[in-house]
């Protein structure tokens, strides 16, 4: 399966962080215009490499250093719209037809923008006439106190763009049950959210997320490997996985983000083959496309040219994200019926 068929399919994205995915120019010209004098090169090429390398060395401070360039240089509303923009650009251009994008509004802060206008920002960013439809994902940082902020901000802009609620930053010591209350808030007002769980941290991780805030979705989610175990040619689900398994609750898998986090080696060993040929709910997902140096389509072509998925694969887990997404019933079935089904045409 070539890479441009793939690119040619219309695709769903659910878990994609706007501050990861800016395109390397727009980080230098932001940065001189905002007078940001930290960036490694001001070489668009260089740079895109440096991101790829830095989140690729293991080292979680020079990973964690990619995302203080990129979240310096968005601290205007100007700034935030136009990344928002070419966000919608570059996922257009992929093929993308709805995605869900996620950043942490108190992350654009430091300039001195409300969270709130930070989120108008990139909603207005997103407001296109591309064929594509880009709805935002409020992230509250796992290591801060501003979850009931986030989710207020949710409620506020639900009918604005603003689909859900996740929490990201450090998954191992900042269990998602700290934001039992933010989450319960979201249910009060049927306000839908994901929750980053299985990616940095294991097994109880993800039974925290699903016991104490009820998630809906769950980010990354594939350390749920952990909890089955292989002989021979069976699979033995544990308590965990087989609730996963039997209620579909969709993983936001990201494998290029992954091999770079260390939970695999390679795609052809990324435990997602294993989940989806088990029937879990697995969506194929970039992360951080900067650091990963990715896109929708490359992730799939890298499924199909090192783990063997065909295009029913491929197809199956498009269905699963249209499935999962933050929209309603209405607008899932035109997209499936019109939009999806007649693409593929399998």
């Amino acid at each position: 399966m070539r890479f441009e068929e793939i690119r040619a399919l219309p695709k769903i994205l659910l878990h994609d962080h706007l501050d990861g995915g800016l395109r390397p120019a727009t980080v230098i010209d932001l940065a001189r215009e905002c007078g940001y004098d930290r960036l490694p090169t001001s070489d668009p090429e260089e740079l895109g490499a440096w991101f790829v390398d830095a989140a690729d060395s293991g080292s979680l401070v020079r990973y964690l250093e990619t995302f203080e360039h990129t979240v310096s240089v968005c601290q205007n509303a100007e700034a935030i719209r136009r990344v928002a923009a070419e966000c919608a650009e570059d996922l257009a251009d992929d093929g993308v037809v709805y995605a869900e994008v996620r950043f942490a509004p108190e992350l654009f802060t430091a300039g001195g923008l409300s969270m709130a206008e930070a989120v108008e920002a990139v909603l207005d960013g997103f407001d296109t006439d591309l064929p594509i439809t880009v709805n935002a994902l409020l992230c509250a940082m796992r290591q801060s106190d501003r979850g009931d902020e986030v989710a207020d901000l949710v409620v506020a802009f639900r009918d604005d763009g603003v689909v859900g609620m996740d929490i990201a930053g450090p998954e191992d010591g900042f269990p998602a049950s700290l934001f039992r209350d933010p989450f319960a808030r979201l249910r009060a007002a049927m306000c839908r959210y994901t929750i980053h769980a299985g990616e940095a941290a294991g097994v109880a991780s993800i039974a925290d997320a699903l016991s104490t805030c009820a998630a809906e979705r769950l980010g990354h989610g594939v350390r749920i490997v952990e909890d089955i175990e292989i002989r021979g040619d069976d699979a033995f689900l544990g308590t965990v996985a087989q609730y996963v398994c039997d209620r579909q609750i969709p993983l936001e898998v990201c494998p290029s983000s992954n091999l770079q986090t260390g939970i695999a080696d390679s795609i052809a060993e990324h435990p997602v083959t294993l989940l989806n040929d088990l029937g879990f709910a697995v969506t194929i997902n970039t992360d951080n496309r900067l650091m990963s140096g990715t896109s929708l389509s490359r992730e799939m072509h890298l499924l199909a040219t090192e783990a063997d998925w065909d295009l029913q694969d491929l197809y199956g887990a498009t269905l699963a994200a249209a499935d999962a997404a933050f929209m309603s019933l209405d607008e899932k079935s035109a997209l499936i019926v019109d939009v999806i089904q007649p693409a593929w045409d399998l």
